[in-house]
């Protein structure tokens, strides 16, 4: 009678979370999870480099999100030939294109355009990356070898080669089809990550308490393996952002990415690349706000992975 009292007592002390009594091995998991991104939020609340990328990011989504409140409202549309390439003065700051556009105007709504691309890609890239990546690193065995091998061949094609070559058989290339091409050509990297970070979590005692009670293979994958394998790719995710934009402009400075009358950093570059002496604000304006950009979501990334390596300090 003694006994089953005292066992009573133990679940009833464990349900109800009191201090110094075993925990179950999902409370053991969250808090392992709340400890992990704690200690990570502490990290990044003192590093520079966050605070530098984040603000800028902030700014960069404003500008996408809202661009007539910092185009002053004018319309990167309204343009006059007389006007055609103007150098910058209090009246147009960044000066005008070849079509007399105000060119501060035309940079300021091209960031709508470069920052879509770049979140569709990775949204893209997270999403093929991970489906891949957990299947063949839970279920192991032929399908990881065959997932494996499906992957190794994409991982031998150039990320803007194989973009330039899909992009080059378009018959029209817009924000959604540049965006195909290189989450078709990016999503590698995503499940390679995943792919070796659930291979290390499915044995944890965790998972196989899962598996013994009968959980699902969806629920185990979701509710207990992917929410501790995505920390790496989060870290990738936040800097493959910036790469994609670059990509993107890339593309479209060597003429196969986005055309006209679609307004993108890289187009603008393409543009004014024939004009680059005699009118150089045409590139250097598009190309600071690409490099701030890229800049911008590098260092995020950098200081999100030194928050979340338990062995940096």
């Amino acid at each position: 009678m003694d006994s089953k009292n005292a066992e009573a007592a133990r679940t009833h002390a464990v349900e109800e979370g009191e201090p110094g009594n075993v925990m179950t091995g999902e409370a053991v998991q969250l808090v392992g999870q709340a400890s992990l991104w704690g200690n990570a939020w502490k990290k990044l609340r003192r590093s520079v480099f966050f605070w530098f990328g984040g603000i800028i990011t902030i700014v960069l989504v404003m500008m996408a999100l809202m661009p007539q409140l910092f185009a002053r409202g004018i319309d990167p549309r309204s343009c006059d030939l007389s006007d055609s390439r103007l150098s910058p003065s209090a009246q147009h700051w960044f000066g005008t294109d070849l079509q007399g556009c105000d060119y501060y105007a035309n940079v300021i709504y091209g960031a709508r355009v470069s920052l879509s691309i770049g979140l569709l890609a990775v949204i893209g890239v997270l999403i093929v990356g991970v489906l891949i990546g957990a299947l063949a690193g839970y279920f192991g065995g032929a399908l990881d070898s065959v997932l494996a091998r499906f992957t190794d061949i994409f991982f031998g094609i150039p990320l803007l080669l194989g973009a330039l070559v899909l992009l080059t058989v378009t018959s029209e290339r817009t924000i959604w089809t540049v965006a195909l091409a290189l989450i078709t050509f990016g999503w590698m990297t995503a499940m390679r990550l995943v792919r070796s970070s659930v291979i290390a979590i499915k044995e944890s005692e965790y998972v196989q308490a899962a598996q013994v009670l009968g959980a699902s293979t969806f629920r185990i994958l979701v509710r207990h393996i992917l929410p501790n394998a995505l920390t790496p790719v989060l870290v990738y995710a936040t800097i493959a952002v910036g790469t994609f934009i670059a990509a993107e402009s890339a593309l479209s400075y060597l003429g196969i990415g986005l055309q006209m009358p679609a307004m993108s950093w890289g187009l603008q570059i393409n543009l004014g690349q024939n004009y680059i002496s005699t009118s150089p604000h045409l590139v250097l304006f598009p190309a600071a706000f690409l490099s701030v950009t890229v800049l911008a979501f590098i260092l995020m990334g950098d200081a999100l992975r030194d928050a979340l390596d338990p062995k940096r300090s």
